[in-house]
């Protein structure tokens, strides 16, 4: 569990560039090191602390020019606060975990546009960077809350699945089954529907990816568990 970063923020402001654009983020740099990733890199080369006129340094800077601006806002907005809108909000009348909506009672957009896929114009799972994002900062908290976060979304397109299954795949190490399986099993559940789809035909006339050869597999072991049954 985070610690709670707002009972002591004397330590020096951080400036974050992020993006391809290079939108520019604050951030205090005690809040920044609760991140394994951070913390490496308040003492690495990458970070840049330019020269002050009176010949001091005037602030320090990182640039993250790969990262999404809408992504590093909520990894910003956890390490703050312990969460990202929209919020997990538990529903104790039926003892599950929700959403929260807006206050016109819409759900927020579960999807965005990534750098990383600006040249194809897909749209990714939020949640699904953001698991990824936090798989490389190092916060284990936030893989978790993106990951029943992305559990309760629905209605998602079969294009904007396999867009973002296929980037869980290239973020995460084999090692780390936990978002891989929770897309193996949604492709799975959603079979009928992905067979009449002409992207996951065309994805898998491609390949090039340990997706479809883990998901052969989750098949096969589905067919084998209700044979038995």
């Amino acid at each position: 569990m985070l610690t709670n970063p707002l009972s002591n923020l004397t330590a020096a402001i951080i400036t974050l560039i992020i993006g391809p654009e290079q939108r520019r983020f604050a951030a205090h740099e005690d809040v920044l090191t609760l991140s394994p990733f951070f913390h490496a890199a308040m003492s690495n080369q990458f970070l840049n602390s330019p020269a002050s006129p009176s010949g001091g340094q005037s602030s320090k800077r990182l640039a993250l020019p790969d990262e999404s601006p809408e992504v590093f806002s909520s990894v910003l907005e956890f390490l703050y606060k312990g969460d990202y809108y929209p919020r997990l909000i538990l529903n104790k009348r039926k003892n599950t975990w929700e959403i929260e909506k807006a206050e016109d009672g819409e759900l927020a957009p579960s999807t965005l546009f990534h750098p990383s896929l600006t040249s194809s114009g897909e749209e990714l799972l939020k949640d699904t960077a953001i698991y990824c994002a936090a798989e490389k900062y190092g916060l284990a908290e936030l893989k978790k809350i993106a990951l029943r976060k992305q559990g309760l979304q629905s209605g998602i397109q079969c294009s904007t699945i396999i867009t973002s299954a296929r980037y869980a795949y290239a973020n995460t190490p084999d090692t780390d089954s936990r978002l891989r399986a929770h897309y193996l099993a949604l492709i799975i559940r959603s079979r009928n529907t992905f067979k009449r789809s002409g992207t996951m035909q065309m994805e898998m006339g491609r390949g090039g990816s340990q997706l479809f050869f883990d998901l052969f597999v989750a098949l096969c072991n589905h067919v084998d568990d209700v044979a038995t049954q």
